[in-house]
């Protein structure tokens, strides 16, 4: 029973791949996709992957629900196996649909295919590689640094334009307090009357000492 449950699952995992592509039913020079080789690839994990959780391994892990009820584990590890299964070839697919995997894929394909009768270099002006890449990527890299030393140069300018206003704010904050104390002790002179107060204030008895 367990073995007829894994064939009838290796089966089912057939049917999803691509078109069961394997390396023996592939003619020695036929080119193959990549988009089928990525699908059948993900197929032969599949079957690897139920092959390596039979039947057999999974009743052993819940041998006491296994021998009260045979026929419901059975049912369980189908209905699990499919799931899997699904859920695996689900996140495949977005995996293809959020990085646009089989456009580029096929474009990669069609690069390849068009640069087989090429017997020069191709995008390789010099044919060496080193110095095409360097031709390509070093003006790349400059024209990053150069935009990158420019934002560094404006946030510097900003930062600089801040401290000079926070320093203003202080100077400001400080002629503030330098006038107010500048007319709180002009008052002071002005006022003979705040003068008399302050000198009788400290002689006056205070109304704890006086009896009635």
């Amino acid at each position: 029973m367990a073995e007829a449950s894994n064939a009838d699952v290796g089966s089912g995992c057939e049917e999803k791949g691509p078109e069961g592509l394997s390396p023996e039913s592939v003619p020695h020079g036929t080119t193959i996709s990549r988009m089928k080789l990525l699908d059948t690839t993900v197929d032969t994990f599949l079957q690897k992957l139920v092959a390596a959780g039979s039947y057999q391994r999974f009743t052993d892990c819940y041998k006491c629900f296994y021998q009260l009820q045979p026929e419901m584990t059975q049912r369980i590890y189908d209905k699990f196996i499919t799931q899997l299964q699904t859920s695996i070839w689900e996140e495949i697919s977005e995996i293809k649909a959020e990085g646009n995997l089989e456009a580029v894929l096929n474009a990669l394909d069609t690069i390849v295919e068009e640069g087989k009768d090429r017997k020069e270099p191709a995008w390789r002006p010099s044919g060496i590689p080193e110095k095409d890449l360097r031709s390509i990527m070093v003006p790349y890299f400059l024209q990053q640094r150069d935009a990158l030393q420019r934002c560094v140069q404006k946030q510097e300018a900003e930062n600089r334009q801040l401290a000079d206003a926070v320093l203003a704010g202080r100077r400001q904050v400080e002629e503030l307090q330098l006038q107010g104390q500048a007319q709180w002790q002009a008052w002071q002179m002005q006022s003979p009357v705040v003068q008399s107060l302050a000198e009788v204030q400290p002689s006056c008895p205070s109304r704890r000492g006086v009896r009635w």
